[in-house]
C-alpha cells in the first residue's frame, strides 16, 4: 500500500463510514449532491472572475482609449443637453421627430455609438435602434443606485453600463428647465469593443486564465470535498426538506425558542417565543436590552449562567425556563433559551412562594445540617434550619442508646431530647437533655415503631398526643400551640428518633403536603445525624482503647514530680503516647512517642511499641539499646502488618538517675525536650537526633545531662510546637517564653499553661505533653563501700551496714538486710571481679546495690539436697521485695529492693520454719568462711 493509500484509509477510519462512501470523485461530480453543485458552482464563479480579471486588464491596458471615450462622451453630452431648444423639443407633442435626426447627426460626426434622451418617465425618445423609441427603459441596478441620485441634483455622471450582450462607456447629463425643473436624461455611449482591444495580451490573459482556473479547481475540489463529508451527499431538495421540517416544527412546538448571539443580540425566536414574551415582528438582530422586556427577563437571557428548569416571572406570566451554551454543540456561539409557559401551574402567587421557600429551605438544610459529627449540635440545626420558616417550635428526640453512639435498641421507647429551637421561653416542653419514656400506645411510640409520621392539625381536638405528658399537653394548647407534625428520622433502614414541628397562633395549621416535605427535611436530617453516631461509637472505642493504653495516674517517685496532659486531635485518636517507668535504683524512666497515623490502628500500634518500652526497661538497658531494639520491632511489625505501615514513628527515651543528677537521653526522629533551669534559663538541649523508628541504618547515641535539683524537664510531641500555621522553629520559640514566664509553677502547672497558651480548643493533631521536676538524694541517704575481693572482707561490711541501718532507724530490718548483702558481696568475690563496690540508697525504700567488673550474672535455680551452694540467691528472692542485675559500661550491678519497716507496714522477711537469726548467722559465717 502507497503512503498516499494509507494516509486515505486513515483518514477514512477517522471521519467514518460517511466519509468512505462520499469521499470519491464521482461523488464529488454528482450533480445531485450539494457538494457537487456547490463545486460546479465554484468552478462557473471562478470563471467568471477570471474573467472579471481579464476584463481588468484589458481595461488597465486601454486606459488611455477610456480616458478619450469619456471625455467624448462627456463633451457630447454636455453640449447636445446644454443646447437652445432641448427643453422644448422633449416637451414637444412628437418629441422623437425632432430630436431623432439631430442625434443621428450628432452621432455620424463625433464617432459616438449612442445618444439616447430620455423624459421623466424613462421613456427612450432616441436610440441608435428605432424599435427602442418610444420604449420604458428599465435602469439596471447600479444606474438606479448610483447614477439616477446624482443626476437629480444636477451632476453630469460619467459610468459604465453593463447590460446582457451590451458594455458601454456612457455620459449622462440632466436636463432642466428655466425654473429648475428636470425634464429628462441625454445619455451617450461608446461601446467597449470599440475602446478596448485585447491585441498582443491574449496569449498572456488565456495562460494566466488556465492557471488560474487550475488552482481554482483544485481549491473548489478540497473544500467541496469537506463538504461532501459533512452533508453526506445530501442533495439541495434533501437539505431544503430538512430545513423545512426543521423550521416547521421550530415554530409548531409549545415550547419558545430563542437564540441569543454572544453580543447579546436576539439571533432566532419562534412562535411561541414571540407570544410569551410578547415580542414584535422584525427583532431578529436587536439586541434583547432594546426588545422591552423587564430587566430581569433581560438579566436571564444575556447572562453566561446556564439554567436548569428555573421559574422565571416575566409580567403576568410564569416561565420555566431552561439554557444552554450552543457551541459545544456545533452551533454558532451563543445560548439557547426554552420557555415554557406554566402560567396556569402557577396560578396562585402564593403557592408558588411557598415552592420557592421549600426549595430554599431544602438548600439551607442541605448546607446547614451536618458541618459537624456531633449529635447534639446537628439536631440543633436541623431545628434552627426549620425555625421559622417552616415550624414555629422544632424539637428533636433521640433514642438514647443513638445518644451513646450504639445502634437504636429494637422496641426502644426511651428518648432523650437533644435540640430544641423557637420562642421556647416559659415553655411547657421538656428541655435539652431531658430523658423522655413513650407509652406503647402514644402515637409518637407507633410513629416510631412503624417509622411513619402522624399529623395533629388540631391540638386542642385531639387526645391521643396527650398521654405523653397530659399536664404538659394542657399547658402548650393554651400557650397557642395548635399543630404537631412528628417525623421518625429514619436512615439506613433504622429509626433514630423523632423529629417534632409545632405550629403556634399565627401559623397555619399543618396539610398533608407538609408531611412530604417534612419527611425530606428530616431524611437529609437523619443522614447527619446517624454519620455523627457511628462516628461517635468510632471515635468513642478509639478513645477508650486509647485511654486504656495510656497511663491514667503516675505513681509517685522518690526523685521525679510529674504531671502529664493529652489532648487528642480534632479528627480523632492518634498515636501520641508517653509513660513514667521506676527503674532501679530510684531512677525513673521518661518515655514520649508518636506513632504515625490516626485510628484504632495507631492506638493499636501505640499500645504494642509501649508494651514493648516496658519490657525493654525491665531489661535496665541504656537509651540507646532500648530505641535501637524498638526500632527491630517497628521493622519487624511492619513486614508482618497487611496495609498499615507504622515505619516512621518516633521515640524519646531518657533516664533520670538522682544520686548522680544527670539524665541520659536518646533520640529516635523525636523533638528535643525543654530543659527549664532552677534560675528560670529555658535551653533546649543539643541532643544529636536518629531516624524515625524502623528506617534504620543509622546508630542512636545518648546524650548525658547534668541537672541541678529543682531543673524542669519538659518532654512533648511535635503537635504541641508544630502545625500548619507555624513552623517548628516558631512553635519552640513560643513554648520557651511560655515556660520562662513562670519559674515557681509546678509541673502540673506548667502543663496547664503550655496547653492553653499553645493549644487550640481541638488542635489538628493529638498531643502528649509530660513535665518532670527534679530532685536529688541527700548524702546522709547514701553510704557506699569499697570491698576487698577476699571472703574475710565481707563480715566488716555487714557490721558497717548495720550501724548505717540503725542510724537510719532502721534496725527492724537490719538483720534481713545484712543476709542479703551477705549473699551478694559473697558472689561478686567469687564469681565477680574487682572493684567490688556496695551501696545502700534509702528513700521510699531501702536499695542495696553490689557492683563488680564482671558481666556475669546470678541466676536464680533450686539446689539439690547433696548442693554446697545455689541457696543464696534463692534466699535474696525471698528476702527482698524485689531484686536483679543491670549492667553498666564497667561491669554489672546486683540490687535488691526491700520495704523500709516489716510488720503492720510492710511485709517481714520469711524465713520459713526453723530459720531464725541464730540459725541465719551461723549459715552466714558459713558462707564467711
Amino acid at each position: 500500500m502507497t503512503r498516499r493509500r494509507r494516509r486515505r484509509s486513515e483518514r477514512a477510519d477517522r471521519d467514518g463510514p460517511a466519509s468512505r462512501e462520499y469521499g470519491g470523485v464521482r461523488s464529488l461530480l454528482n450533480v445531485r449532491s450539494l457538494a457537487g453543485r456547490v463545486f460546479l458552482l465554484e468552478i462557473v464563479i471562478v470563471l467568471l472572475l477570471i474573467g472579471i480579471g481579464a476584463t481588468a486588464l484589458v481595461l488597465q491596458s486601454e486606459t488611455a482609449n477610456t480616458n478619450d471615450a469619456r471625455r467624448v462622451t462627456r463633451a457630447v453630452a454636455e453640449s447636445f443637453a446644454h443646447s437652445p431648444g432641448m427643453v422644448d423639443a422633449i416637451n414637444s407633442p412628437d418629441p422623437s421627430k425632432v430630436l431623432q435626426p439631430e442625434t443621428e447627426t450628432i452621432r455620424a460626426t463625433t464617432g459616438v455609438d449612442a445618444v439616447n434622451v430620455f423624459n421623466n418617465s424613462s421613456v427612450q425618445l432616441t436610440s441608435p435602434d428605432p424599435t427602442r423609441i418610444g420604449q420604458v427603459y428599465h435602469q439596471p441596478e447600479y444606474v438606479r443606485t448610483n447614477v439616477i441620485p446624482q443626476l437629480l441634483q444636477g451632476h453630469t455622471v460619467t459610468f459604465t453600463l453593463h447590460e446582457p450582450g451590451y458594455s458601454a462607456i456612457a455620459t449622462a447629463v440632466p436636463v432642466f428647465a428655466p425654473d429648475g425643473t428636470a425634464e429628462g436624461v441625454v445619455s451617450v455611449n461608446i461601446t467597449v469593443q470599440r475602446v478596448n482591444s485585447v491585441g498582443g495580451n491574449l496569449p498572456l490573459l488565456l495562460g494566466g486564465a488556465a492557471a488560474a482556473v487550475a488552482l481554482a479547481a483544485a481549491g473548489t475540489a478540497l473544500v467541496s470535498r469537506r463538504l461532501l463529508r459533512q452533508t453526506r451527499g445530501l442533495g439541495p431538495e434533501d437539505i431544503t426538506r430538512m430545513y423545512e421540517h426543521h423550521d416547521a416544527v421550530l415554530h409548531a412546538v409549545r415550547e419558545g425558542v430563542v437564540v441569543i448571539g454572544t453580543d447579546d443580540r436576539l439571533i432566532l425566536a419562534n412562535d411561541e417565543a414571540r407570544r410569551v414574551l410578547g415580542l414584535p415582528a422584525g427583532v431578529e438582530r436587536k439586541p434583547v436590552s432594546e426588545l422591552g422586556l423587564d430587566p430581569g427577563t433581560v438579566a436571564l437571557l444575556t447572562s453566561d449562567d446556564m439554567v436548569t428548569d428555573a421559574v422565571h416571572r416575566a409580567g403576568d406570566r410564569m416561565l420555566v425556563v431552561n439554557k444552554r451554551p450552543t457551541a459545544p454543540y456545533g452551533g454558532l456561539p451563543g445560548s439557547v433559551v426554552t420557555l415554557r409557559d406554566s402560567t396556569e401551574l402557577y396560578a396562585l402567587t402564593g403557592r408558588v412562594e411557598v415552592a420557592r421557600q421549600r426549595l430554599q429551605l431544602l438548600y439551607d438544610a442541605g448546607v446547614g445540617i451536618g458541618t459537624t459529627l456531633d449529635m447534639g449540635v446537628t439536631s440543633q440545626e436541623l431545628a434552627q434550619v426549620a425555625v421559622p420558616r417552616f415550624a414555629d417550635i422544632v424539637s428533636v428526640d433521640l433514642i438514647e442508646a443513638v445518644t451513646r453512639g450504639e445502634e437504636p435498641d429494637a422496641g426502644g421507647r426511651r428518648l432523650r431530647r437533644t435540640a430544641l429551637a423557637g420562642d421556647t421561653v416559659g415553655s411547657p416542653l421538656h428541655p435539652v437533655g431531658s430523658a423522655l419514656t413513650l407509652e406503647a400506645a402514644t402515637p409518637q411510640a407507633q410513629s416510631l415503631e412503624t417509622g411513619r409520621p402522624f399529623l395533629v392539625d388540631d391540638l386542642a381536638a385531639s387526645q391521643d398526643w396527650r398521654a405523653l405528658d397530659p399536664v404538659g399537653a394542657t399547658q402548650i394548647v393554651d400557650q397557642g400551640v395548635h399543630s404537631l407534625l412528628a417525623v421518625p428520622l429514619r436512615a439506613r433502614g433504622v429509626v433514630l428518633g423523632l423529629a417534632g414541628f409545632w405550629r403556634a397562633e399565627g401559623s397555619p395549621p399543618f396539610d398533608p403536603d407538609d408531611v412530604s416535605f417534612a419527611e425530606e427535611l428530616a431524611a437529609r436530617a437523619a443522614v447527619s445525624i446517624d454519620n455523627a453516631r457511628r462516628y461517635t461509637r468510632e471515635h468513642s472505642m478509639a478513645m477508650s482503647l486509647q485511654r486504656s493504653l495510656l497511663p491514667s495516674t503516675l505513681p509517685e517517685h522518690t526523685a521525679l514530680d510529674v504531671a502529664f496532659r493529652y489532648l487528642p486531635a480534632h479528627a480523632g485518636v492518634g498515636g501520641d503516647w508517653f509513660d513514667v517507668i521506676a527503674l532501679p535504683g530510684f531512677r525513673t524512666a521518661l518515655v514520649v512517642g508518636d506513632v504515625v497515623g490516626h485510628g484504632i490502628t495507631a492506638a493499636v500500634a501505640m499500645g504494642r511499641l509501649r508494651t514493648a518500652v516496658h519490657n525493654f526497661s525491665a531489661l535496665d538497658l541504656p537509651p540507646e539499646e532500648v530505641l535501637g531494639r524498638l526500632d527491630e520491632l517497628v521493622t519487624r511489625l511492619d513486614s508482618e502488618a497487611s496495609g498499615t505501615e507504622i515505619t516512621g514513628s518516633t521515640c524519646l527515651y531518657a533516664v533520670y538517675d538522682p544520686v548522680a543528677g544527670r539524665c541520659a537521653i536518646a533520640l529516635a526522629g523525636h523533638p528535643g525536650p525543654a530543659l527549664v533551669s532552677p534560675d528560670g534559663t529555658v535551653e533546649f538541649p543539643d541532643v544529636p537526633v536518629s531516624l524515625p523508628l524502623g528506617v534504620g541504618g543509622h546508630p542512636v547515641r545518648t546524650t548525658e545531662l547534668s541537672l541541678r535539683e529543682g531543673s524542669k524537664l519538659v518532654l512533648f510531641t511535635n503537635g504541641l510546637v508544630e502545625n500548619r500555621e507555624q513552623d517548628l522553629g516558631a512553635g519552640l520559640s513560643r513554648l520557651r517564653h511560655v515556660l520562662a514566664e513562670d519559674t515557681t509553677r509546678s509541673p502540673d502547672e506548667i502543663c496547664q499553661a503550655v496547653t492553653a497558651e499553645m493549644l487550640a480548643s481541638r488542635p489538628a493533631d493529638d498531643v502528649a505533653l509530660l513535665v518532670a521536676r527534679t530532685h536529688l538524694l541527700e548524702r546522709e541517704q547514701i553510704a557506699e563501700w569499697d570491698v576487698e575481693p577476699v571472703p574475710s572482707a565481707v563480715s566488716p561490711i555487714r557490721a558497717a551496714c548495720g550501724r548505717k541501718l540503725t542510724e537510719w532507724g532502721l534496725e527492724d530490718i537490719g538483720f534481713t538486710t545484712e543476709l542479703i548483702l551477705s549473699e551478694l558481696i559473697t558472689n561478686a568475690i567469687r564469681h565477680g571481679s574487682p572493684p567490688i563496690k556496695v551501696r545502700l540508697l534509702r528513700a521510699s525504700t531501702l536499695v542495696c546495690e553490689v557492683s563488680d567488673g564482671s558481666s556475669t550474672s546470678p541466676h536464680l535455680r533450686w539446689a539439690a539436697t547433696t548442693d554446697e551452694g545455689g541457696r543464696g540467691i534463692f534466699l535474696v528472692s525471698q528476702l527482698a521485695h524485689r531484686w536483679g542485675t543491670r549492667y553498666t559500661p564497667g561491669g554489672k550491678v546486683i540490687w535488691s529492693e526491700q520495704l523500709l519497716h516489716s510488720g503492720p507496714d510492710g511485709p517481714g522477711p520469711d524465713l520459713g520454719p526453723g530459720l531464725g537469726p541464730d540459725l541465719a548467722d551461723t549459715l552466714l559465717e558459713a558462707e564467711d568462711l
